[in-house]
């Protein structure tokens, strides 16, 4: 049975890839606002949580080679569905569109349009769930642009600290509370972000999108065994396994965000 599923789904896969449609006629998603470079060597594709941000990002950056792709809410969970699955949803098309590759038996690294794909998301558990989904995706459809060391993750700030005319940013509470024991803490403001679309564009710029300035982690899998295990308890369809880590590692947890 389990054979025969994964043949019908593989023929429903040919079928959608062949379709004509975003994905075969070389057309790009309507919500992609592209960069007017056409070198993936020097392009950027930010792939953003939401209108509100993607609002921003698209004034604050520098179009010359930074792309900005906005992706409402959370992608599909691709740990738990098969490849035809991945191309019936909207969200991944668009996603899968936007990087040139095509995805399964049709995916060439070859046509990527951007050597660097920069996921970014609101610093809190939404968006690290969000950040987690998508690195489902490309660990298991497009691990090829991990391999290469093409995926990145964006590390906007969670404060702005202010005393006088100085702006410092902070990454997490940690850099918070570094910062405010250089400065001090009299006469500051702290204003905390609950999201990227509470962000000016130009503070986007200089935190997040400024080559000079900005921190990004960039993904690797260094053990692509364990990361396999790892990606099948967390997410895939057995509870089991995954409560079991949780209890396993539940001590860890310094701060926990609800």
């Amino acid at each position: 049975v389990g054979a025969a599923l994964a043949r019908e789904a593989a023929k429903k896969a040919r079928e959608l890839t062949r379709r004509k449609s975003a994905l075969d006629s070389g057309l790009l998603p309507g919500k992609l606002a592209d960069c007017t470079s056409s070198n993936p060597d020097e392009c950027e594709l930010y792939l953003v949580e939401g209108d509100s941000a993607g609002g921003s990002c698209k004034a604050g950056r520098n179009r010359e080679f930074q792309a900005i792709l906005p992706v409402f809410g959370k992608i599909l969970n691709v740990e738990k569905t098969r490849i035809d699955k991945v191309l019936s949803s909207d969200k991944l098309r668009m996603v899968i569109s936007a990087l040139g590759t095509g995805v399964g038996e049709e995916f060439d690294i070859s046509k990527l349009r951007y050597k660097k794909v920069i996921l970014m998301a609101d610093s809190d558990v939404d968006g690290s769930h969000i950040r987690i989904l998508y690195l489902t995706l490309f660990f298991r459809y497009l691990k090829q642009i991990i391999d290469n060391g093409f995926l990145y993750i964006a590390q906007p700030p969670l404060y702005m600290i202010k005393k006088g005319k100085a702006k410092h940013y902070a990454l997490d509470d940690k850099a918070k509370d570094k910062i405010l024991k250089e400065i001090g803490s009299d006469g500051i403001s702290i204003q905390r972000y609950k999201g990227l679309g509470e962000m000016n564009a130009d503070q986007l710029w200089e935190t997040t999108m400024d080559p000079d300035s900005r921190t990004m982690l960039k993904v690797t899998v260094s053990d692509a065994i364990t990361a396999d295990a790892i990606f099948t308890t967390l997410m895939g369809d057995k509870v089991e396994p995954r409560k079991e880590f949780i209890e396993q590692h539940s001590h860890e947890v310094v701060n926990l965000d609800v």
